[in-house]
């Protein structure tokens, strides 16, 4: 019954969040200038529209309409501006929800959350502490022998590195994450 409430939520969000009106705080994503912790200007033009709109004006894409909500393949999904590892295909579960769940980030250092009003609710935006671009929200009704965690967050501010390529891609560092125990 809460699994069904959670994905009648998240498509009403959804179609919601995706309606022009509701897309009408967004100030010209396009123009603002990103920059990482130390104030250097990170180039965004390899982002596609939806891309900017999610990272830069806090959008949301549609739920089950965006590329790894279902996506099983092990490996780990980096921010898409910077490349900065985010969270791990082994902490990502099927929440019901449309999006890409987690129940934690890759590292606790990563990720800011911030207090977020818009729409009439109060949630906690999680931004990438290198970018300060949007990825989603974080909720507590995730799985309790996690720690009760949903990192309810956007697909179009993830790139997915594939485990076999983590070497390659320069995140080897990760590979023990994908190690047969």
């Amino acid at each position: 019954m809460a699994k069904r409430r959670r994905i009648v939520f998240g498509i009403i969000l959804g179609t919601l969040l995706m309606s022009p009106l509701a897309l009408s705080h967004i100030t010209n994503a396009e123009e603002k200038i990103m920059t990482d912790k130390d104030g250097k200007v990170l180039s965004t033009d390899h982002l596609t529209d939806l891309q900017k709109e999610v990272t830069m004006g806090g959008g949301t894409e549609r739920p089950f309409h965006n590329e790894y909500w279902d996506h099983k393949e092990p490996g780990i999904y980096v921010d898409v501006i910077n490349g900065e590892p985010l969270f791990s295909s082994t902490d990502k579960y099927d929440s019901g929800s449309g999006w890409p769940a987690f129940t934690r980030p890759i590292s606790e250092h990563i990720i800011d959350e911030h207090e977020d009003k818009k729409f009439g609710m109060v949630r906690t935006e999680v931004k990438s502490s290198a970018t300060d671009s949007h990825l989603g929200h974080v909720f507590n009704d995730g799985p309790a022998e996690s720690g009760g965690l949903r990192y309810c967050i956007n697909s179009a501010s993830l790139r997915f590195v594939p485990a076999d390529k983590l070497e390659e891609e320069g995140y080897e560092q990760f590979l023990h994450l994908f190690e047969e125990k």
